[in-house]
């Protein structure tokens, strides 16, 4: 049965974008090759927390159904392709997700079908990786077919902008695509806007979490500089927010994490160095995002007062960002490696997730938080869980390092 959107890949970014397209009326299938995720929604199991499970049932009596099952493609009006663009292992751009959606999208391809892309991506993704697999069909896009790219804006745990209030950025490979693009979009979002084309659309998403990316490298440069010179940075960083003009605070921490800020700048990366330009301060930025992690480490050496073999290090929040289960290039594992490998005995809480396979090979989790406060020799803040309150933190714990500069200076043993 005909149907007016299938959204492929269905997590973080594609769930959330059918719930809203469903609720504002819209006939949504969701395809993913995972069978478990399939499984799951189809039995009304959310495994995004940004849809809960209520939405995801009243998605599904409104006709929202999820299958592996690539023919659904056949019968959509517009495909949107919603699968993730990590990094491969040499650190650069990873778009093998994005070339296996092409290529079965491109199998089921009919004419007069609208294909955006919503994955992340470098300049020039749109037509020179996705429109070639599509157009082997013999199908000419902007022709035959419309292909546009339109960013994921997607931020987890974000209560107050969703899919439906967070402007949308929409572009196509010639204007027509683009019209109808946003034709689309502006059915269940508030706020449409027209970039000039693919290419400007991909770079305002790169610049937008690159922009994060160096401001709060910015700030995490300056931090360890305050700590040098015997500042509180998080006094510095205070003072410097009431100006109202001309000044956007950033927080430091122990680096950046999740599956957008610590990617993102990397494929701008690898894009400019394929053109020759160098951004250096992209790279200065990375080099201080890297340096983070042993940081942190260093920092707990100097608390402890000695070296790190046999200490008993308990990390408090290992998720990238608050509130949410989400552990992608989390920063938490990279200092666990680097304290267990200095001989540390290194365990883990948090509220939102148990067992954290990248994690378990250097550390051990932990249910019980007050326990663990009082049996660890130092207990270190990653990542700032309203579960976690400050005040009991510095009262339970032996020593406490806070990175998040959330317990007060009154109350803190260390902050970062």
């Amino acid at each position: 049965m005909p149907v007016d959107a299938v959204v492929v890949g269905v997590g973080y970014v594609g769930l959330p974008l059918a719930a809203a397209a469903c609720a504002a009326g819209l006939s949504v299938t969701g395809f993913d090759i995972d069978p478990s995720v399939v499984e799951g929604l189809q039995q009304g199991r959310s495994h995004v927390p940004d849809v809960s499970e209520a939405q995801l049932n009243s998605m599904r009596a409104n006709g929202f159904t999820a299958t592996a099952d690539p023919s659904v493609l056949r019968g959509a009006d517009t495909v949107v392709i919603c699968v993730p663009t990590g990094l491969d292992p040499g650190g650069g751009p990873d778009l093998g997700a994005v070339r296996a959606a092409a290529a079965t999208v491109a199998a089921n391809l009919r004419p007069g079908t609208l294909v955006v892309l919503e994955s992340t991506s470098y300049p020039g993704t749109t037509d020179e990786v996705l429109r070639p697999v599509l157009e082997s069909t013999g199908l000419v896009a902007g022709e035959d077919f419309l292909l546009a790219y339109s960013p994921e804006r997607i931020d987890p745990g974000n209560r107050a902008y969703g899919v439906r209030s967070t402007p949308k950025v929409v572009s196509g490979h010639t204007p027509r695509c683009a019209k109808q693009c946003a034709t689309f979009y502006s059915r269940f979002v508030d706020s449409v806007v027209l970039a000039r084309g693919t290419r400007e659309a991909e770079m305002a998403k790169l610049l937008e979490n690159t922009y994060r990316y160096v401001n709060i490298a910015l700030v995490n440069e300056i931090a360890v500089f305050c700590d040098q010179i015997g500042l509180d940075v998080w006094d510095v960083l205070h003072c410097a927010a009431t100006k109202p003009f001309g000044f956007a605070p950033f927080v430091p921490g122990p680096g950046v994490g999740g599956h957008c800020i610590p990617v993102d700048p990397m494929y701008l990366l690898d894009r400019a160095e394929r053109a020759g330009f160098p951004l250096g301060v992209v790279r200065a930025a990375r080099r201080v995002d890297a340096a983070m992690p042993s940081y942190v480490v260093s920092r707990a050496e100097r608390l402890l007062g000695r070296k790190l073999d046999g200490a008993r290090i308990l990390l408090l929040g290992v998720t990238y960002k608050p509130e949410v289960p989400d552990t992608r290039e989390t920063r938490a594992v990279p200092i666990a490696t680097e304290l267990a490998g200095r001989g540390a005995l290194v365990h883990y809480h948090d509220p939102f997730v148990g067992a954290v396979p990248a994690l378990d090979a250097v550390a051990h989790p932990v249910d019980e938080l007050d326990t663990a406060l009082h049996a660890a020799d130092l207990a270190i803040l990653l990542t700032p869980h309203s579960a976690y309150r400050p005040a009991h933190l510095a009262r339970a714990a032996r020593l406490l390092l806070d990175t998040t500069g959330r317990v007060p200076g009154e109350h803190a043993v260390s902050r970062l």
